[in-house]
Order: C-alpha cells, then sequence, then structure tokens
C-alpha cells in the first residue's frame, strides 16, 4: 500500500476534509493520529477508522496552544516511534460570516491568527525534530483559494490563508537540509457535511460554473493530492502550492 506504516498526524480531523483524509489515508496503509479539539468528534473519528481494520489514535489537540502541540507529538511518538507526515488542516472557517474589514471584532482577527496561522506554526515546531532524528518528513499545510481570489468581507481568513502559502515557502527553505518537504494545498470551496454562510448554494453554483471541469468540489477532489504529497513519490517536490480546484482559477 502506497503510505504502508506511515504515521500521520491530521490535525481537526475530527470532522469535515480532515476526517475524510484521516479515512482515505488509513485506508492506504497509514496509521493515522486525530488531533482534533473535539474530544467527541475526534474519538468517533478515530472509533470509525478502527472499525474498519486500519490503524488510529485520537489525541486531543488545541493547536493553538504550544504545550498542546508538544503533547500532541509527544503521544504521537510514545506510541508509534516516529512520526512521517503532519497535515496541518485545522483551521477557522465555518463560523464566519461576512464582514467588512472594520466590523471585524479584535478578538475574532486574533482567534483566526492563532488558530491558522499560529497554530501552523506550534505543530510544526513540535514535529520537526522528530523528523530532523529521522531525516525524513513531509509536512503539508492547507490553504484556500480565497487569499488568491482577494475575496471580499472575509479579510481575516483571506489575510491568514496567504500566510500559509509564505510559511510554507520559508519552512521549506529552512528544513531541507534533513529532507524534511513542506507543501501546500490550496483548494476552492468544498462541500463537506459542514455548513458555512460563506459558502451557499448560490456560491456553489458560481464556481462550479468557473471551473473547467463543471462539478462540486467534494473532499474526494482534494485527497490524490494529499496522498501524493504524503508518500514517497513527492520526495523531490518541497515549497510548493498545488492547487487541485477543477480550473477555478489558474497558477
Amino acid at each position: 500500500m502506497r503510505l504502508k506504516d506511515k504515521v500521520c498526524i491530521i490535525t481537526g480531523a475530527g470532522q469535515g476534509i480532515g476526517k475524510y483524509y484521516a479515512k482515505k489515508l488509513a485506508g492506504k496503509g497509514a496509521k493515522i493520529v486525530v488531533a482534533e479539539y473535539n474530544e467527541e468528534s475526534g474519538q468517533a473519528a478515530a472509533n470509525e477508522i478502527t472499525s474498519n481494520g486500519n490503524e488510529a489514535c485520537f489525541i486531543q489537540t488545541d493547536v493553538s496552544n504550544e504545550n498542546s502541540t508538544i503533547n500532541m507529538a509527544e503521544k504521537t511518538v510514545q506510541k508509534y516511534g516516529r512520526i512521517d507526515v503532519l497535515i496541518n488542516n485545522a483551521a477557522i472557517f465555518a463560523s464566519l460570516g461576512f464582514k467588512s474589514y472594520d466590523q471585524i471584532p479584535v478578538d475574532e482577527w486574533d482567534r483566526v491568527m492563532a488558530v491558522n496561522l499560529k497554530g501552523l506554526w506550534f505543530c510544526c515546531k513540535a514535529v520537526i525534530p522528530y523528523m530532523k532524528e529521522q531525516k525524513k518528513g513531509k509536512i503539508i499545510n492547507t490553504s484556500s483559494s480565497a487569499w488568491d481570489l482577494g475575496r471580499a468581507q472575509y479579510l481575516h481568513y483571506v489575510t491568514s490563508k496567504a500566510g500559509v502559502v509564505g510559511f510554507t515557502r520559508g519552512l521549506a527553505k529552512e528544513v531541507g537540509d534533513w529532507d524534511i518537504n513542506v507543501n501546500c494545498v490550496s483548494y476552492a470551496g468544498v462541500i463537506t457535511e459542514i455548513e458555512r454562510e460563506s459558502y451557499n448554494t448560490d456560491a456553489q453554483q458560481w464556481v462550479m460554473n468557473q471551473q473547467c471541469i463543471k462539478r462540486p468540489g467534494a473532499p474526494n477532489e482534494l485527497v490524490g493530492t494529499i496522498i501524493f504529497l504524503a508518500s514517497d513519490d513527492s520526495d523531490f517536490i518541497s515549497g510548493q502550492t498545488i492547487h487541485p480546484n477543477g480550473g477555478f482559477y489558474f497558477h
């Protein structure tokens, strides 16, 4: 199997795209760590994977808390002995409504940055020492079409996702000497079970109309890119942002 015995931490894997990634990577032979803030959904996701005969565990994780991410990495190594892949999927997005730049509450702005950007940094700081020891590792960050398009009424989210791309490029330069690959997946609106004010039916139809491939974006449209970046097939790719978006926009 393509990811046989690779230990993969996926943040925010208790629901939505992250849960889908977890199940699909487990099916490719990976040992999955569901790093999720919500204990109920996180444990349920891990249980679903193990009930299908695959390997998974749940570690409650608040990516915006450095000690929590250190605990995530330590417990992963205690259980599985190594960390091969980190997928930084956790982000605040579904709860954000449209607001003009001058109407975003300061505490909401700070919370988005704490999870979407600082959380990324904390998770990488926690796992990279183990990857350096192994002299190999894969870090996969997630961005969004929102920053490429300069989406209005969503400035904190747009800014955070632009930051993810810069973060990816800078970190790739710093850790390449240890054969650690850092890449980013940037996608347009994706339909999951999570309801979002910012991606309603009209928005979904508009996006689909702009795409070269005219079907709704769904998690299965993205997971192939994630599997590729997590596998040994991408060992010579780093610092890149890949856009599996059906040809919504070109890069």
